[in-house]
């Protein structure tokens, strides 16, 4: 398994230069590193952010499981949505919700094809509220089908 998580630098994150605005680091409660967040009060409503996770070295006719933490909290914050590279229109996995601030557990199967999947974006759209932020933090790859609950 390769671990992304933001404090460890060991993947290659890219902030997105065509979208508007980008995701900022943010300490983490217990003090042990950062995630990346972007606040609620950041940009105008339908505003996008996207933060690019790019990746190397995927085998071909080969599964991955994605799987990260994520948290939308305050009140109408927005939508948080991931893409893949090959799959650009649509997104793979979206929430546009948190029923409450705690952090939650996604997660995505990548199926390498004769095409790879050569990157990951996670793109924040901007709501209508003002408090709060989406973020997402503990972002590992590993290798074969995503492991149920």
């Amino acid at each position: 398994s390769v671990d992304c998580s933001f404090s460890r630098g060991v993947c290659d994150w890219k902030q997105d230069a065509d979208d508007d605005f980008d995701w900022n680091p943010a300490d983490r409660d217990r003090g042990d590193g950062y995630y990346m967040a972007v606040p609620a009060f950041v940009g105008h409503k339908k505003d996008m952010g996207r933060l690019k996770l790019l990746l190397t070295d995927l085998k071909p006719k080969s599964s991955y499981c994605l799987i990260f933490s994520y948290r939308l909290a305050g009140e109408r914050v927005g939508k948080l949505r991931v893409f893949l590279a090959n799959k650009k229109t649509a997104p793979v996995w979206e929430q546009n919700k948190g029923e409450d601030e705690r952090w939650r557990t996604g997660k995505i199967e990548i199926f390498q094809g004769a095409e790879t999947t050569n990157s990951v974006t996670f793109e924040s759209e901007r709501g209508k509220g003002k408090t709060g932020e989406i973020g997402v933090d503990n972002v590992i790859l590993i290798s074969g089908l995503c492991p149920e609950d």
